[in-house]
């Protein structure tokens, strides 16, 4: 890889309803998302920062959701706050706050509005 040590440099979690799925990333996440055209397809962009691995939720023909392959992680500060924030927000815990282990911190993962499942990560 040139120019940088991030083996992950970007993501897209599919929805069928981009302002459902914006409308629910805003409430859990506490982000202020919004729907852009970008070439023709509806997207809204997670804050970037330098060095940080960032995405976007996508509505797009060719990118439907799944509950199955790849999951990401979200860092949070508490996985269990931020799971009573996705049931308050019309998701659902597939798997509530779990210790990884002392060093690695805790886990857990839930199903957003649009049928993705989800995973988040805190160290408290």
């Amino acid at each position: 890889m040139s120019g940088s040590n991030m083996l992950v440099s970007w993501f897209e979690l599919p929805a069928t309803d981009l302002q459902r799925a914006v409308n629910f990333y805003n409430e859990v996440l506490g982000k202020n998302l919004e729907i852009v055209d970008f070439n023709g397809v509806n997207m809204s962009m997670f804050p970037m920062e330098p060095g940080v691995t960032s995405g976007s939720l996508i509505e797009a023909k060719f990118s439907q959701p799944s509950d199955q392959g790849t999951t990401v992680y979200f860092a949070v500060e508490d996985v269990e706050v931020t799971c009573k924030k996705v049931e308050s927000a019309g998701g659902s815990i597939v798997v509530p706050k779990t210790k990884i282990g002392d060093e690695f911190g805790f886990y857990g993962q839930f199903m957003d509005t649009e049928g993705n499942r989800v995973g988040l990560h805190s160290m408290a």
